[in-house]
């Protein structure tokens, strides 16, 4: 007991004070991005299309999808009208909240009255790898950590799905984790919740159109929502988690 207490003088407390204050990101995050219609032309959007290697930007509108941004700032350094910003509040429960249109920002809240009832204070989550490349996975994996803690929130991982309120989902779902995917969401009991998370889970990121995967996890199951990112950072994923939990917004 004496060792326990010594060590926990010594670490003093390790983890960090978000929410009550904002998160710690390095000076390279790319956030949600923002455009400024007057400062570019359709000749500028077509260069930050082509330069887009998730196929994110509509021309036409113009419009970035978060759902497919793998954030890389090519756009950007095409179009000077685009510039990322330093915003991590970018989770959605709805797929058409992900699209950035120059229209002003309105973070998404939780107006299901049920899910605020039944998860406002826990929910116990099932991760599957649906053919992910493991950064997302080890972004989530991240808020177990001492650090993010997010069990302060209620936010518990569960070996089985039997045990889960909400399955979370990331990689673009290919065809060889079609079936188990399946297994585990038919082996949650009701009602159940879905998360995609990261920009393959979302929309196939960077895999759109292979004749070998879905076009993320929306092709086979309800979303309920949405993490954008490649991966997210653990701020991202923690603020929406929390955000559709039906609790309130955590500090900018």
């Amino acid at each position: 007991m004496f060792k326990a207490l010594h060590a926990r003088f010594f670490q003093k407390y390790r983890t960090n004070k978000f929410p009550d204050a904002p998160p710690n990101l390095p000076e390279h995050f790319q956030g949600r991005p923002e455009f400024d219609l007057e400062k570019s032309s359709p000749e500028s959007w077509q260069k930050a299309a082509a330069v887009c290697p998730a196929d994110a930007i509509d021309c036409e509108k113009p419009a970035i999808d978060l759902g497919k941004c793998i954030f890389c700032n090519k756009c950007a350094k095409a179009n000077p009208a685009i510039r990322f910003t330093g915003e991590y509040r970018m989770g959605a429960m709805s797929r058409e909240k992900l699209i950035v249109d120059g229209s002003a920002y309105v973070i998404d809240e939780q107006l299901d009255a049920g899910i605020k009832a039944l998860y406002g204070k826990s929910l116990h989550i099932r991760e599957v790898s649906a053919g992910g490349c493991a950064a997302c996975e080890l972004d989530f994996n991240v808020l177990n950590t001492l650090a993010w803690d997010m069990g302060r929130f209620g936010l518990k991982v569960v070996a089985s799905p039997r045990h889960a309120d909400a399955l979370l989902i990331t990689g673009p779902v290919t065809d060889n984790m079609r079936l188990a995917l399946q297994k585990t969401y038919d082996a949650m009991g009701e009602p159940k919740l879905v998360i995609a998370c990261g920009a393959c889970a979302v929309s196939g990121g960077l895999f759109q159109q292979s004749d070998k995967c879905s076009n993320g996890a929306g092709d086979m199951l309800k979303v309920d929502l949405f993490v954008p990112g490649c991966p997210p950072h653990p701020a991202t994923l923690l603020e929406a988690l929390v955000r559709f939990m039906g609790r309130k917004q955590l500090t900018k």
